[in-house]
């Protein structure tokens, strides 16, 4: 962490000697158009980060599952974490499950059985996703991993009827700001290469660090610009964390003239993995 510490001191030094760069970092946004009362947030958005291998500060790592085979190809890349404070609060309790998915974090990862992400998990993928808010009350997200999506309820916060995979989303507004409440997200057990299941919980990074069902995600979108917004996350779950904690990044609308979501149908890559044994068996009794 030393290095990337140098390195970051590093680069602010430059930015500051170059005017050219200072400026464009202090140049005025655009403000962003407006449906009716609300700032309109309809687009294509992306993250740029290292969220999506670990939310806590890490360094550069080996690819976890073939280095040896591979070299760098697939490699961790170090990130200065987005969690306020740098440290997840784990409770007691939550740390032999933790301790389980950190040693197994490709077996056990939801992401590599194309298992659906989750909030806030869906946000930071790497994956772009798109708003479409229309002057109806309720507002969709539609994700490019695996097809995902969800509607932001514009009312109350209510009891969801059920647990599922993307939880039950509630929203309004607080000025400029788009708050969503998601509860209920309660992912199936998990099934291991190996067979073996596991019970489901919702993995926040490749890391293993994780929700339950009993958590409560507040989001908050803010737009700072035409074209990018602050997205701040805050997660409390009694059973896992000793106090509520937050995430914060940036989201960039994506400008260019043809942006779109294609189509990342992940199944058939996680058919072997999952299955691989089964389809062996099946081959050899032929």
């Amino acid at each position: 962490m030393k290095n990337i510490s140098i390195l970051a001191a590093t680069v602010a030094a430059f930015a500051l000697a170059v005017p050219g760069v200072a400026m464009a970092q202090n140049a005025q946004q655009q403000a962003p158009a407006r449906i009716g009362e609300n700032p309109n947030i309809n687009g294509v958005w992306q993250t740029m980060g290292t969220a999506n291998w670990n939310v806590e500060p890490h360094s550069a790592g080996p690819n976890p599952v073939a280095d040896r085979l591979v070299g760098a190809i697939g490699a961790i890349p170090a990130g200065l974490g987005v969690v306020v404070g740098g440290k997840i609060p784990y409770n007691d309790a939550a740390q032999e499950r933790l301790a389980q998915n950190k040693a197994n974090p490709v077996r056990h990862d939801p992401e590599g059985a194309c298992y659906l992400p989750g909030i806030p998990r869906a946000t930071y993928m790497g994956y772009p996703f798109q708003i479409v808010q229309g002057t109806g009350d309720d507002i969709l997200f539609v994700y490019e991993y695996a097809t995902a999506n969800r509607v932001i309820h514009m009312q109350e916060v209510g009891i969801p009827p059920i647990d599922t995979w993307m939880g039950t989303s509630y929203g309004k507004w607080e000025g400029d700001t788009l708050v969503v409440t998601t509860l209920a997200q309660g992912p199936g057990d998990v099934k291991l290469p190996a067979g073996e299941m596991i019970e489901g919980v919702t993995w926040l990074d490749r890391a293993g660090n994780y929700l339950t069902n009993t958590a409560t995600v507040i989001e908050r979108f803010t737009p700072r610009g035409a074209d990018h917004m602050d997205y701040e996350v805050t997660i409390e779950d009694p059973t896992v964390y000793t106090e509520a904690w937050t995430m914060k990044m940036p989201i960039y609308r994506r400008v260019e003239e043809n942006a779109q979501l294609l189509e990342f149908r992940c199944v058939p890559f996680s058919e072997q993995m999952l299955y691989g044994d089964l389809l062996e068996n099946k081959e050899g009794s032929e």
